[in-house]
């Protein structure tokens, strides 16, 4: 659904997959026993799908580039992208390559996630035609980690954005080694918006404290975000660090509910909000995505968090 105040365009580069989602798990599963599910869902998923479809249904037009097998997984994604409004004419399919898959096992908490790559680790720079980013007004970037052939060239994708005018932002997400290479802060050097929850912020800068890590990490971009889960959000922005409270819910499944707050913050980014007003954006968004499984299932459109926010105010 599109909306006249949210006329910029959005360009997401980056990993494509299903996932298959396990939801109502008393206790996350432990290797030789069997855990039962109160329910099952084959979904849209990578952080980058997310993150697309969460800023379409929020009313930008999203051009979304990355890659996937010729097989129906692959299939799957390219249609739930289309419903949304995503335009997947620079999605490549390479037949020789099998569609990424998560899959999600997830108590009302926490979740823990198994990834077959495939496509995702493929993608090189020289498949993308960085031009097309012309006529855009921001691009995200995310999975640094999974994203193993396309990972070196980060730094030069967004000098490249820069130049056609775009402003940037980057949610690395978890590195499944642990290692955190110090080839991230090339990006991070470069990017306008970083995105980390607070283990991830706590791992990267090898601090024990988020307000500490907050520090560290504020000297590098013109802006932090760290998503603290249930607890809210905090940013520092030009030396000043805002923190918002979080909304209580009662949560489904927290699948891809970090993206779905980067989604609804650029939102308000773009729409020139104040830092503490796209705190909120990002917070009600991850809130609501949280309330049915998957990803993408519960994502508002723009009328929805207005009404939502609305709403929480009046309680």
């Amino acid at each position: 659904m599109k909306n006249n105040t949210s006329a910029a365009r959005v360009a997401v580069i980056g990993e494509l997959n299903v996932d298959l989602v396990a939801t109502g798990l008393e206790s996350l599963p432990v290797l030789g026993h069997e855990s039962l599910a109160t329910d099952f869902e084959i979904t849209l998923g990578s952080a980058s799908a997310i993150f697309a479809f969460g800023i379409a249904r929020l009313g930008h037009e999203v051009t979304f580039m990355s890659q996937v097998g010729a097989d129906e997984f692959g299939q799957f994604c390219l249609r739930a992208l289309r419903a949304a409004g995503v335009a997947t004419g620079k999605v490549l399919e390479d037949p020789t390559l099998k569609t990424g898959v998560t899959i999600s096992l997830s108590t009302p908490e926490d979740r823990a996630l198994v990834t077959f790559l495939g496509a995702i680790s493929e993608l090189e720079v020289g498949q993308l035609k960085l031009d097309d980013l012309a006529g855009h007004s921001h691009l995200h970037l995310t999975s640094y980690f999974l994203q193993h052939r396309l990972r070196p060239a980060f730094p030069a994708i967004i000098k490249e954005a820069k130049k056609y005018g775009l402003s940037t932002s980057f949610d690395p997400n978890s590195d499944p080694t642990s290692g955190w290479d110090k080839t991230i802060w090339d990006v991070i050097r470069e990017i306008d918006i970083l995105f980390l929850n607070e283990s991830e912020a706590l791992q990267l800068t090898r601090r024990h404290d988020a307000s500490d890590a907050l520090k560290d990490l504020s000297e590098q971009p013109a802006c932090v975000v760290i998503k603290c889960g249930p607890r809210g959000s905090v940013a520092n922005l030009g030396g000043e660090t805002i923190f918002c409270d979080g909304f209580k819910v009662t949560p489904v499944d927290t699948t891809g509910a970090g993206d779905s707050f980067a989604a609804g913050f650029i939102h308000g980014f773009l729409e020139q909000k104040d830092l503490l007003t796209r705190l909120r954006f990002g917070n009600a968004c991850g809130a609501l995505s949280t309330l049915k499984a998957g990803g993408t299932t519960n994502q508002p459109t723009h009328f929805q968090l207005t009404d939502f926010l609305c709403s929480y105010d009046d309680r």
